[in-house]
Order: structure tokens, then C-alpha cells, then sequence
């Protein structure tokens, strides 16, 4: 077990880290769930853009019944989830994540790094004007970013 008091996760504890060895059973299909690419399934709601994957989708696998000379079975499986995964592509796009803080930008990350310090001040030196002045710097932080979120908030309201 080791302690890391550098570690800086805005509180006054510090960081223990151990070692845990332990077997899990993961099936194959849990493991490959991760690495696959998702498509913008929502867009097949619109009916554009339904009918430009159809279309999409039937030039494929009108090109691929020509090529049906194989008598590989999983080669034939590995052309027809190839020709999908393409005609999704093309036509769907693939499934942007969620960016979960939109109002964080640089000026939160210039206050990250000001408590940061502060706290590595305090860590060197755990005198009472290094505990005021790293309380103080918490609590602007603190306010900075509840400011933030409720300016971004109060906009996105505005906009609908």
C-alpha cells in the first residue's frame, strides 16, 4: 500500500493506492463490445436519409451477389458485415459521444492549476495563512465554476 500526496482530488485526504490481484471471467462478447464503432441510428428516423441507406445498402449487396464465387463461409460473412458497416458509414455517420461539461474551457483549467498550487503550498507547508489561503482559493474555485455552469445554463434556456 502506498500513500501519493501529490495526488490533487480537492480534498484533504491523501491518495492510497494498493494492489489487488483477482480473476474475472469476461465472455468474449463483453470484450469485443468496446472496441466496435456506433452509428447515428437516429438519423434513420428521417426519411431522407432511411431511403439514401437503403439505397446505399442495396448497391452493396447488388455488387456482391456478382462476387458470390467464394466458398469460404467466413469470408462471405466478413463481405457482408464489411458492406453494413460501410453503407452505415456513409449514410448514418458515426455516434458523436456526449461531451459531459461543455462550460469547461481554459480559464477552469487556469483555476485548477491556482488550487493545485495552493494545495502543493500547503502540503509543504501546513502553517495557518497556507490552510486560509487554500480554503480561500477551494471556495473561488468553487464559485468560479458554479457561476460558469449557471451562465451556461441560463443561455441554453435563453436559446429555446
Amino acid at each position: 500500500m502506498h500513500s501519493f500526496r501529490g495526488a490533487d482530488c480537492d480534498t484533504d485526504h491523501y491518495l492510497v493506492i494498493t494492489k489487488v490481484r483477482e480473476r474475472l471471467a469476461v465472455g468474449k462478447q463483453a470484450a469485443q463490445r468496446f472496441d466496435k464503432q456506433r452509428f447515428n441510428l437516429r438519423k434513420l428516423n428521417e426519411p431522407e436519409v432511411r431511403e439514401q441507406y437503403q439505397i446505399e445498402f442495396t448497391k452493396r449487396f447488388a455488387a456482391l451477389e456478382n462476387l458470390n464465387d467464394d466458398k469460404d463461409i467466413n469470408r462471405t460473412w466478413e463481405n457482408i458485415k464489411d458492406n453494413i458497416q460501410t453503407s452505415a458509414k456513409d449514410s448514418l455517420g458515426l455516434h458523436e459521444l456526449k461531451q459531459h461539461k461543455p462550460w469547461f474551457d481554459e480559464e477552469c483549467l487556469g483555476f485548477l492549476d491556482q488550487r493545485k498550487q495552493a494545495k502543493m503550498q500547503w502540503i509543504q507547508d501546513t502553517n495557518q495563512s497556507n490552510v486560509d489561503n487554500l480554503n480561500n482559493v477551494r471556495r473561488e474555485v468553487s464559485r468560479h465554476f458554479r457561476n460558469k455552469r449557471k451562465a451556461y445554463l441560463r443561455a441554453k434556456i435563453e436559446e429555446l
